[in-house]
């Protein structure tokens, strides 16, 4: 599938006329805080190309850059070295705003947000749920056991405790027929999956798919569960 024609375009297109939601800039007043959940190193996501974008829209907006937290939605990965970050955000992105790397094992950076499927309660990066607006990025494609990425898979297993990945990663929930590619509907681990992302609130997607040459073909703005879908 070919590229858009203009990348930049296309995504303050999506911004300024989301799915499911008010446009970005009519959410946020200057006084807000904002967390953005990116995706790591181990998912071929442009962050160099999406984030400048959004970035540039909230203080277009009003929000201050140090009102600004690039979140690194790692899940059980390793953290990245800092020429990683420069390579997966830009220089730029780098030095003007804070990078967060979350840590699943890193009590003190964890609050309590919800229950899963197993009765255990979910925590959440303090970071993103600190903040007043929470966005989430990421890609989508086909999926062999969530159905597809994207979406709500930015907060788990993005940016929660490690218990709580291993919980919706486990034997219980990757067992069930349903639990494959392509499928949502009646997916039992996409279902914890969107109970566990909805629960913390989060104020807006922004979720991209690419092509074998990872150019954008197609961006999708708004509403998490509405613009993912």
């Amino acid at each position: 599938v070919p590229g858009v024609a203009d990348e930049g375009v296309a995504l303050r297109r999506a911004l300024a006329s989301p799915l499911g939601s008010p446009p970005l800039a009519d959410l946020v007043r200057p006084q807000d805080t904002v967390a953005i959940v990116f995706s790591d190193i181990t998912r071929p996501m442009p962050n160099d190309r999406v984030l400048p974008v959004l970035v540039d829209a909230l203080v277009e907006a009003g929000i201050a850059e140090t009102h600004i937290t690039l979140l690194n939605g790692l899940g059980t990965h390793r953290a990245q070295s800092a020429d990683e970050l420069r390579t997966m955000l830009g220089n730029s992105l780098v030095e003007r705003f804070q990078v967060v790397q979350h840590n699943a094992w890193d009590d003190a950076s964890l609050v309590g947000v919800t229950r899963n499927s197993a009765g255990r309660i979910v925590r959440v990066s303090r970071a993103y749920m600190d903040a007043s607006i929470r966005i989430l990025t990421g890609f989508v494609e086909p999926h062999f056991f969530a159905g597809f990425s994207g979406g709500p898979k930015a907060v788990l297993p993005g940016i929660v405790d490690v218990e709580s990945i291993m919980d919706n990663h486990g034997a219980q929930l990757l067992s069930h027929p349903r639990a494959t590619w392509a499928r949502t509907t009646g997916n039992p681990l996409w279902e914890e999956l969107c109970r566990v992302a909805v629960a913390t609130q989060p104020t807006f997607l922004l979720n991209v798919t690419l092509n074998r040459d990872r150019s954008i073909t197609g961006v999708f703005a708004g509403d998490m569960l509405t613009a993912h879908r």
